[in-house]
């Protein structure tokens, strides 16, 4: 069985919307759209079960970055803790220029590995200029850090690192480097 996880759901897309788009891609086993146990609105996100990981992979190339509902979703392989790693496969992107999306982000950063996700921190005026990827392996993260740390990417140099809980991400956002 493989497994993905679907994010940046819009609130209106059901289950039956997304068998319908994921079904083109192998068999699915099963949806299941995550609510909240007391409202039962969507909480953005979805699972979705394929029976072979073929199937789940081309759904993750064919459907990753897509408009649905007016918003682009996000796809990555579900996987447990003890299957990713410890952590040290996560980084942080800042200084991004305000028009670099989602799949710009994956486009940049799959060279260097396989990405289990990859998100661009929006607020309701956007980009808020900084972003993670979280790859498969430590070793890919590292390779990523040293290679695009100091690139620059639509013409300002970001900064690439691993992530930690220790940044001030509302300084950052604000100044060139």
């Amino acid at each position: 069985m493989a497994s993905l996880c679907v994010g940046n759901l819009h609130p209106n897309v059901t289950e039956a919307m997304l068998f319908e788009k994921f079904s083109t891609a192998g068999p699915v086993l099963s949806i299941r759209v995550c609510r909240d146990m007391i409202t039962r609105r969507s909480l953005g996100y979805a699972y979705v079960w394929f029976q072979q990981l073929a199937d789940a992979t081309r759904a993750l190339e064919t459907f990753n970055s897509v408009i649905i509902e007016g918003q682009q979703i996000r796809i990555m392989y579900l996987k447990r803790d003890s299957e990713t790693g410890n952590g040290g496969n996560n980084i942080f992107i800042r200084n991004l220029d305000r028009r670099v999306d989602n799949k710009a982000l994956y486009d940049t950063f799959s060279v260097f590995g396989n990405i289990l996700s990859c998100k661009i921190v929006c607020d309701e005026h956007g980009s808020r200029g900084y972003g993670f990827v979280h790859f498969a392996t430590a070793e890919e993260a590292k390779d990523a850090i040293e290679k695009v740390n100091g690139m620059f990417i639509n013409e300002k140099k970001v900064s690439v690192t691993f992530e930690t809980s220790d940044y001030d991400i509302q300084e950052d956002t604000q100044e060139d480097y």
